[in-house]
Order: C-alpha cells, then sequence, then structure tokens
C-alpha cells in the first residue's frame, strides 16, 4: 500500500458558510490510521472551533489556502470549490466535499479541465440506496426549514400572520411538505410538534409507510400526483420542497401557475434548491437576503440552510464523512473504492471523464465508467 495522503482542510469562502470539513475529534481519528491533518488558520471559526483545538490533537495548523492545496494530496471541504479556488485544481489531488454537479456545471467544467479525482458526498449511496453523506445535512435542512417557514409566516416578515399550532379554537397552519426522504420526514416530524396539520407527498408508498409508522396518525401521507399536488398546494400555509434526485436536477413538482393559485402570504421553503429547486419560481439566495416574493407568495430558497447553524452541522457532517475520509486517504483514490462500492458511486469525476451516469446525464455529458477510467490510468 502506498503512504497515506495528506489531508488539507481550507477555510469555507463560500458567502454565509460557516461550516469546517472536519472536527478535533476527526482530526485525531485520522492520526490513529496514520494520516497526517492540515488545517488553514482559521477554518473553524465559523464553527465555534478555535484553531488550538486542532492543534491539542496533533493537525497542523498553515496560515494561507494556498499552502493546504498545494501541499495536500486529498482536499477535504464543505461546498464546491468557489471561483478562486478553481485554479488550484489539480489531477494528482483527490477532492472530497458536496459538489452538487447539476446545479454547479462551471465547477464540473473546471474539474473536467484539471482532471481532478472529485468524489461528492451527495452520491456516495449504499446497498439499500441511502445516501449517507447527505443524510445528517439534509436532517438539519429539513428541521431548519419548519422555524424558518415559521418565522416568515410572520406578518411582518411579509406572511399570512399564521401561527403554525394555531390555538384553541383556531385552526393550524397547513402544511404541505413535497418528498419523504430523510429531508421530507424530518420537517412533518418538526411541523407535527408544533402541532400544524400536516401533509406529506410522495410518491414511493414505502416511504410514506415509513412516515406513518413514525408519526403514528399525527401526519397525514398522500401518494403523489399532479392533481392532489395541485389541491395541496392550493390550500397551504406553507409549502417545503424536499424533493431529491441524487446526483440530477431536482424535478419541478410546483409550476407557476400553481403558485400563482397559493394562499397570498404564503410561504415556499425551496430545500432542493441545491440541486436546481423543485418550485418553478425559486432561485437560489442567501442567509443575508434569504427571500423574495413572487405572485404574492414568500420563497426561501438558501443554498446551504444548514451553513446557518455550522457548529451542530459540522460534528454532523465529520460523524459520517470520517470513515470515507480515512479509506480515501489511507488507501487512495483506487483502493477505496475497491474496497467500498457506495464510495465508487460517490466518484464524479476523474481523468477529465464524468464517471457518475446520473450525474452526466444531469449535465449532459458522456459518461465513461469509473472501472474503465481507472484501468486506463493505472496502465499509464
Amino acid at each position: 500500500m502506498s503512504a497515506p495522503l495528506l489531508v488539507g482542510v481550507p477555510t469555507e469562502i463560500k458567502p454565509d458558510e460557516g461550516r469546517v470539513a472536519i472536527t478535533p475529534d476527526g482530526v485525531r481519528e485520522l492520526h490513529g490510521h496514520g494520516v497526517t491533518t492540515i488545517v488553514q488558520a482559521g477554518a473553524g471559526e465559523g464553527a465555534s472551533i478555535p484553531d488550538d483545538e486542532f492543534r491539542a490533537v496533533g493537525a497542523e495548523v498553515v496560515a494561507t489556502a494556498e499552502e493546504v492545496w498545494e501541499r495536500a494530496g486529498l482536499i477535504c471541504k464543505v461546498k464546491e470549490p468557489q471561483a478562486s479556488e478553481l485554479p488550484h485544481l489539480r489531477a494528482d489531488q483527490v477532492l472530497f466535499t458536496y459538489l452538487h454537479l447539476a446545479a454547479y456545471p462551471a465547477v464540473a467544467d473546471a474539474l473536467l479541465t484539471a482532471g481532478t479525482p472529485s468524489v461528492a458526498y451527495e452520491t456516495v449511496q449504499t446497498a439499500d440506496g441511502a445516501l449517507p453523506l447527505l443524510a445528517p445535512m439534509s436532517e438539519v435542512a429539513g428541521r431548519m426549514s419548519i422555524q424558518v417557514g415559521a418565522h416568515f409566516l410572520e406578518r411582518h416578515n411579509g406572511g399570512r400572520g399564521v401561527l403554525l399550532g394555531g390555538v384553541p379554537g383556531v385552526r393550524p397552519a397547513s402544511v404541505v411538505v413535497l418528498g419523504a426522504g430523510n429531508v421530507g420526514w424530518n420537517a412533518a416530524w418538526m411541523a407535527a410538534g408544533l402541532e400544524a396539520e400536516v401533509d406529506v407527498l410522495d410518491r414511493n408508498v414505502d416511504r410514506l409507510r415509513h412516515v406513518d409508522q413514525i408519526q403514528m396518525g399525527r401526519v397525514t401521507t398522500l401518494t403523489s400526483n399532479r392533481g392532489v399536488v395541485e389541491r395541496v398546494v392550493q390550500g397551504a400555509d406553507l409549502v417545503i420542497g424536499a424533493v431529491l434526485v441524487a446526483g440530477g436536477r431536482a424535478p419541478v413538482v410546483v409550476d407557476e401557475d400553481l403558485v400563482r393559485a397559493m394562499k397570498p402570504g404564503a410561504v415556499i421553503v425551496d430545500i432542493a434548491i441545491d440541486q436546481g429547486g423543485c418550485i418553478a419560481t425559486s432561485h437560489e439566495t442567501s442567509h443575508h437576503d434569504p427571500v423574495f416574493e413572487r405572485h404574492g407568495i414568500v420563497h426561501y430558497a438558501v443554498g446551504n440552510m444548514p451553513g446557518a447553524v455550522p457548529h451542530t452541522s459540522t460534528y454532523a457532517l465529520t460523524n459520517v464523512t470520517l470513515p470515507y475520509l480515512a479509506e480515501l486517504a489511507s488507501r487512495g483514490l483506487a483502493g477505496a473504492v475497491e474496497r467500498d462500492p457506495a464510495l465508487a458511486l460517490g466518484v464524479n469525476t476523474l481523468g477529465g471523464h464524468v464517471v457518475n451516469e446520473p450525474v452526466a446525464a444531469a449535465l449532459g455529458r458522456a459518461h465513461r465508467p469509473l472501472d474503465d477510467v481507472l484501468a486506463e490510468l493505472g496502465a499509464s
């Protein structure tokens, strides 16, 4: 086996992003695998993790992002590389982060031009279809969506002036959750906990059964089709867009005509905006300017919702990324994906090719099987 890769953790520079890609506990765990970690000074400040906590567990704290990118063989991040980071990409360095290339084709172009091997958290997929590196951030975003929606339903924030749970003698808010995956059922759980009336829609009846068993009748589960979507969305006070297609663009579930038909002052939270959004009228917003109004409806479409709670999110993310990060650093990309088919599905680009089929389809690019590209690179 070759020597372990040096893991580099730069400070996230995407606006409003306070997370860091590893915790001090994660650094200590990597050290136990014989892996050295370098962390950019201040990388953990947004998540309330000071540099000294990284130093205490053996990380080398360096002054600049340039040094991290230059020295590391494996770059571990949270968000996709930003414009100023793209020139650092190179073919002999693995990038491990959330990529969402369907929503950021310019990043895909840069990865392909540089020949960078990239592994996307959101497409690592186990045999049962689970997305283990997306799950904790989906849980955070789903739970946040309800507190965000409740906030913007208040009249002075542009909403209808509706209290989610109502009060005795007054009907509670109607909350519609589109999608019953990790995002959706966490949103439904929080809304039900606040005593709203909650409808969860999905085309997968098994997912609806799961939600129904957990909620014990507190949430209404509905099989999704055009007619059902139109009826429940028109009557909703709060709509949560929680539709996900692994590696691909989110399908548009609510068209513009349906948005026009909603109650004035209703709120839409489009969590799927990271992958293009599932509401036709959505466009990506930021934590500093999170909402806009269209057809009398308040839209919230922040692309990195978990970035608002970076301390919680950083620890939740490292809990699930760390085993994969340790494998990549210890064994290299080829060795790690040979051992773990789930991690193999996480590889998006390699050797100038798109090697994940759904990502290639979403980008409108040719797909090359990962094994073929690994074989070519191994023979060269």
